[in-house]
C-alpha cells in the first residue's frame, strides 16, 4: 500500500515547488488567504440566514394546550383485561360500586 512520506522527500517536493512558484509564491499566498477569506464571510451569511428562519419559525409556532377532560374513577379502568397478565378483570357493578362509596 501507500505510506506517507518521509521528512527527507517532504523537502524534495518542497524545493521542487520552490524552483517552480519561487516568485509567484506570495501572490499565491495572498490569494489563498482572500479566498480562505471569502469562504468564511460565505460561511457566516450561511449561518445567520439559516438563524434568522428558525427564529422566524418558531415565532409563528403557538402553544395550545387542551381543554381539560372529567376525571374518571380511579377505581374504574376503562380496560377489561389487566394489561400485564392478560387475565380479565372484574367489571364493579352498580350496586358493588355505590357501596364503596358509602
Amino acid at each position: 500500500m501507500f505510506h506517507a512520506p518521509s521528512m527527507g522527500e517532504l523537502i524534495v517536493i518542497a524545493a521542487i515547488g520552490l524552483l517552480l512558484f519561487g516568485k509567484r509564491l506570495p501572490e499565491v499566498g495572498r490569494s489563498l488567504g482572500k479566498g480562505i477569506v471569502e469562504f468564511k464571510k460565505g460561511l457566516k451569511g450561511i449561518d445567520e440566514d439559516v438563524e434568522a428562519a428558525a427564529n422566524k419559525q418558531q415565532s409563528n409556532y403557538e402553544v395550545k394546550t387542551l381543554p381539560p377532560q372529567e376525571e374518571k374513577q380511579a377505581a374504574q379502568p376503562s380496560y377489561k383485561f389487566d394489561p400485564y397478565t392478560g387475565k380479565p378483570i372484574e367489571q364493579p357493578t352498580e350496586e358493588h360500586a355505590a357501596a364503596e362509596t358509602h
